[in-house]
């Protein structure tokens, strides 16, 4: 365990832990219009996207050892896709009794989004290892990411019955994952070998690549799609990437 990742990984989480709380703030205040969350979705999607092209994936190419990204992206895949489909019978569950006006916590919303926030937080840590810059800008585009996806939380749980209140406390308390999932990627990864370290990052940017294309993608299109909320997609894509090369 190298201490100075360990240190440097919760310097940088601290960013999307912060967005979580002031996520939590902004929906707790007023809740965004869809117009307006749209726009954060397909935003959010264009940057988690320039990290993937411009960041992690080009660094998977220049360490190799396909067989562990490979094996490391497929159970990415299959725990994003278990995850998912466990969400959504929870969630038909959960609709089935409030129908009979009994109010259920949706739990599988809450497992799902946990285990989410703990693979982007150990994707930081895993970032730092390999370098400021990667570990820089794929906290950057976490930050985002959880921004708006506090937003959806505190809206879920709102929606759900919790009190306002109380739902951004859970979401808050959901954000702080993030940094638990990076100093303990930071300090379980800091000394692991090349062949690890390849498997880990091909594993996050599975769930990265998952939440970008069958998340807020998906969710974004729900909303009346227009040139702006198509523009903001690139925008953040163009934001990332001129970060990257100026960092690089």
């Amino acid at each position: 365990m190298d201490v100075d990742d360990v240190a440097r990984a919760a310097l940088y989480v601290s960013l999307p832990v912060g967005a979580a709380l002031v996520g939590s703030l902004i929906a707790l205040v007023r809740r965004p219009s869809a117009a307006v969350a749209s726009a954060i979705q397909h935003f959010a999607a264009g940057v988690v996207m320039a990290a993937l092209v411009g960041e992690v994936l080009p660094g998977l190419r220049e360490q190799g050892h396909l067989p562990w990204v490979v094996a490391g992206f497929s159970v990415g895949v299959a725990l994003m896709l278990a995850l998912g489909a466990w969400s959504r019978r929870l969630e038909q569950r959960r609709t089935s009794i409030a129908r009979s006006e009994t109010y259920v916590l949706p739990i599988g919303l809450l497992a799902a989004v946990g285990v989410d926030l703990l693979i982007d937080g150990e994707l930081v840590g895993l970032g730092v290892t390999l370098g400021s810059s990667t570990g820089l800008i794929i906290t950057l585009a976490l930050t985002v990411e959880i921004l708006f996806l506090s937003l959806s939380v505190v809206a879920e749980l709102t929606d759900a019955g919790v009190p306002r209140g109380r739902s951004a406390l859970i979401t808050v308390g959901l954000g702080l994952l993030t940094g638990v999932g990076a100093v303990l990627g930071a300090a379980l990864l800091g000394g692991a070998s090349h062949e690890v370290l390849a498997a880990g990052l091909a594993f996050g940017t599975a769930a990265l690549l998952y939440l970008a294309v069958e998340e807020l993608l998906v969710e974004a299109h729900e909303e009346r799609e227009t040139t702006v909320l198509s523009a903001m997609f690139f925008l953040g894509f163009l934001i990332v990437y001129v970060l990257g090369e100026v960092a690089a």
